[in-house]
């Protein structure tokens, strides 16, 4: 089973557009929210300054609506990483119902040149621990 980071989110007006539910830029916005936030956690004992990370790819399946009030959990984990390529699937809930899932690749980049950079075996470990 992969390593998954859940997150809580309750849906307030500010997420909700001109058709009552919540807006897809809004999801978007989210995800990357989440993904930052599981970064940090990866690496809170282990800081890797020296890489950034950016946003190359977003594959995005809407398949319920969430609306005002709605408690939402976001699951997310790593997939597939290599070269400086990193997949992270998320998955949003309201309950048990699955509402999203998208998968975003991310490029890893030097922080001082903003160079892509190939995703080391230090890196690796943070991603995917082993078990």
């Amino acid at each position: 089973m992969k390593d998954i980071f859940e997150l809580k989110i309750k849906v307030t007006a500010e997420h909700i557009d001109k058709l009552n539910h919540v807006n897809n830029v809004v999801y978007v916005k989210w995800m990357d929210w989440v993904a930052v936030e599981h970064w940090e956690f990866l690496t809170k004992n282990n800081p890797l300054p020296e890489h950034i990370w950016v946003v190359l790819k977003h594959e995005i399946d809407y398949l319920k609506q969430a609306i005002l009030g709605d408690d939402i959990t976001v699951k997310t984990w790593v997939g597939e990483t290599r070269g400086f390529k990193s997949e992270r699937l998320m998955a949003f809930y309201k309950g048990s119902e699955l509402l999203v899932k998208a998968k975003t690749v991310w490029g890893m980049l030097n922080a001082k040149n903003f160079k892509p950079t190939r995703i080391r075996e230090n890196v690796l470990n943070v991603l995917q621990p082993a078990k």
